[in-house]
């Protein structure tokens, strides 16, 4: 099992946490602009991209502040990999950020995030930001 390194992006974003959080959290906020459907019973989610589907399931979630998922494949592997949705407003300013926490192997780091890029453009396509 190769290694997976941890990196974070930060992306700013026109809109308050509370506009922005359903699209992070809800199956239909998430296949607005994450994937094509989503699916959730309780904290199992299953993502559908054209004939594929990937299984994650919610860590922790705080409304309106930040949700974590663990994708099945690194539950099954047992490593302790996951994704994060983070809003962060700056105290002085009050604007928002997105921050999102993932992991990819070191050869897959760049292609990680340009897709990463690829899906919050759509995002803030989608929220009008």
């Amino acid at each position: 099992m190769e290694e997976k390194v941890k990196y974070e992006l930060e992306y700013p974003v026109k809109a308050s946490p509370a506009m922005l959080y359903p699209y992070l959290s809800t199956p239909s906020g998430l296949s607005e602009w994450f994937c094509d459907d989503v699916n959730s019973r309780g904290e199992v989610f299953t993502f559908f991209w054209g004939d594929s589907e990937e299984v994650a399931k919610l860590l922790r979630k705080k409304q309106d502040r930040y949700i974590q998922f663990r994708w099945q494949n690194d539950v099954d592997e047992g490593n302790k990999n996951y994704f994060e949705f983070r809003i962060v407003v700056d105290e002085l300013t009050k604007d928002t950020s997105l921050m999102v926490t993932d992991f990819a192997a070191e050869d897959e780091l760049e292609e990680s995030k340009l897709l990463w890029q690829s899906q919050i453009n759509d995002l803030l396509h989608t929220i009008g930001s």
